[in-house]
């Protein structure tokens, strides 16, 4: 089975900073906070699509960013959220870490999705802040950096359409002449011994085409190595039958091979006998082809069932023959974009972690890492006395100057988080009066 693989960079957008803002109306000399939310940012999103057929996009374009969220604004007018990138994968697509030892997903389904990098939360504006004690705010939080990675796509290729039938019936050669593939040839039976995959282009449409090895009677039992030559086909959607016109090995009839096949593909998954197909009479321009060629046309007539002659030798019925092939897998992949359910995957549980932990860097330094505490920072406007003490209340009540002062922290000790900078007072630790903080909403 082909493996297609594309490494790329997501970034989902920020999220907009809330806005610090007091009503200002004619007769109102000393209006409250009105300041609006900012809005969260969009999402990266992985789409399987059942019309993408290939991940060659992404090969020439690695980094991808999704919108960023809107500044909140006066009035209490809140910032829009910003639109989620959606990126169209082919179904089979494997989702991993950058490493590719973590799989976040596997898109076997038309409309599956996987949120891969989450958008910022938006910034709160102002009216949030608001206590029996600070009647006007005059910080606001800043947006959220969103979620930004690495990750790393793998497609397992599930064909379009197979060649299946007898051995050297033609169909290497048949594939090499209707794509880019170049499978062993030769003139005896058994040539292939593993699956041959290529890329074929008919008109507006192209598609992947299998030359699957050649089937004998019992193959559903695994003889001549059935079953692992016929799991090949489960997953295609179309079923190119290959014939020998000619008689070919041990002089067989095409239309009792026709049954024989029919049979084993039925027999190792009854779905097989329904799936779409198309009947190939190949080698066309040998001699006495005429003849069997008829009788092959009478059975595909009675069965329904679209028949074409063929020479891979020469090249003749090999163009309509792709033509016809890729109107029906475009047909087959816009029912099955139109019939099958969406469905949600996303990467992330929704982030509450307020764990944190306390590292010594020095002899007088120290640093916080913990998701839930380093939000609270970047979301902060540092240069705002204001939001700066509102910001200690919070790492109070969230105990982190007391896990400080229990690791060794002295008075005037750096202290570390999320890159700032801050000078540790035990004054803070000790204060029984911390200001009511809202709980902090839940993300979405």
């Amino acid at each position: 089975m082909f493996v297609d693989e594309a490494k790329i960079f997501v970034k989902a957008g920020d999220g907009g900073g809330g806005c610090t803002s007091f009503r200002r109306e004619a007769h109102v000399p000393k209006g409250g906070p009105d300041g609006g939310d900012g809005g969260w940012g969009g999402n990266v999103v992985l789409q399987a699509d059942a019309t993408v057929s290939s991940l060659l996009d992404y090969h020439y374009r690695r980094h991808f960013k999704a919108t960023r969220g809107i500044h909140g604004k006066g009035s209490v007018r809140h910032g829009a959220a910003g639109e989620d990138l959606v990126l169209k994968v082919p179904l089979g697509t494997i989702v991993r870490d950058e490493e590719g030892t973590q799989t976040l997903a596997d898109l076997t389904h038309h409309g599956q999705r996987i949120v891969v990098a989450r958008g910022g939360r938006g910034g709160r504006g102002n009216i949030h802040f608001v206590t029996p004690t600070r009647r006007a705010p005059a910080f606001s939080e800043l947006g959220e950096p969103a979620e930004e990675r690495w990750i790393t796509l793998e497609m397992k290729l599930m064909a379009d359409a197979a060649l299946v039938g007898m051995p050297n019936v033609g169909k290497s050669s048949l594939i090499a002449r209707m794509s880019a593939a170049r499978p062993k040839i030769g003139d005896y039976p058994f040539t292939t011994i593993v699956p041959n995959l290529g890329v074929a282009k008919a008109g507006e449409h192209s598609f992947v085409l299998a030359d699957v090895p050649g089937l004998i009677e019992g193959a559903h039992e695994g003889v001549g190595l059935g079953h692992a030559f016929l799991r090949h086909i489960e997953r295609t959607a179309l079923i190119l039958h290959v014939v020998d016109l000619s008689g070919g090995w041990e002089g067989r009839d095409p239309v009792e091979d026709i049954r024989v096949i029919d049979r084993e593909l039925a027999l190792h998954v009854s779905e097989l006998a329904e799936r779409p197909r198309i009947l190939v009479g190949n080698k066309c321009d040998t001699q006495g082809a005429a003849e069997a060629s008829a009788a092959v046309a009478s059975y595909a007539a009675e069965h329904e069932t679209a028949y074409f002659e063929v020479s891979a030798i020469t090249g003749h019925g090999v163009d309509s023959l792709l033509l016809a092939v890729g109107e029906r897998v475009h047909q087959l992949r816009q029912e099955v974009a139109q019939a099958e359910a969406v469905e949600q995957v996303y990467a992330y549980e929704p982030r509450q972690d307020y764990s944190f932990r306390v590292v010594r860097t020095g002899t007088n330094s120290f640093r916080v890492d913990g998701t839930g505490v380093e939000r609270m920072v970047i979301m902060t406007e540092l240069g705002n006395e204001e939001a700066v003490a509102f910001l200690q209340k919070r790492l109070v009540k969230s105990g982190v100057e007391k896990a400080l002062e229990e690791a060794g922290a002295l008075d005037g000790d750096e202290i570390s988080i999320a890159g700032a900078t801050f000078e540790f007072s035990g004054a803070l630790a000790a204060d029984p009066e911390v200001a009511f903080v809202e709980e902090e909403p839940e993300d979405g």
